[in-house]
């Protein structure tokens, strides 16, 4: 096999250097941050009230990197929930917090429906340090 051209060394380096800027970062020791994917179905018409109790309540959660709410374009009623932790543990101690209890008591009587789409371990990314 022929060793790489200038070019190609120097579009690789260019690459790496952008994958680093963006925080993904390689050769790193496994990740031991937690993530989870789910996806919640309001009942019908209170999608964006139940997005407005999910994001009031997420403020402060110790260990939280990252917790992201995204409305579904193609489903009225879907909403999609993207978590990142730096550690399982964290995830599970924020469910006892008062502000997280107090979302969920306000938010049940607006969801029909629930799925835990993924257990993930982040390995790191832009905003997330790995």
């Amino acid at each position: 096999m022929a060793p790489p051209d200038r070019r190609t060394v120097l579009a690789s380096a260019a690459a790496a250097t952008s994958l680093a800027a963006c925080g993904i970062q390689f050769g790193k020791e496994t990740s031991s941050m937690y993530g989870l994917i789910g996806k919640f179905t309001a009942t019908d018409g209170n999608r964006d009230a139940l997005i407005r109790i999910l994001l009031d309540g997420v403020s402060g959660m110790p260990g939280c990197l990252s917790y992201v709410v995204a409305s579904d374009p193609a489903d009225a009623n879907a909403i999609w929930i993207t978590e990142a932790w730096d550690s399982q543990e964290s995830h599970a101690a924020s469910l006892s917090m008062p502000s997280v209890q107090e979302a969920i008591g306000k938010g049940r009587p607006l969801i029909a429906g629930m799925e835990r789409i993924a257990e993930t371990r982040p390995e790191g990314g832009h905003g997330l340090d790995s």
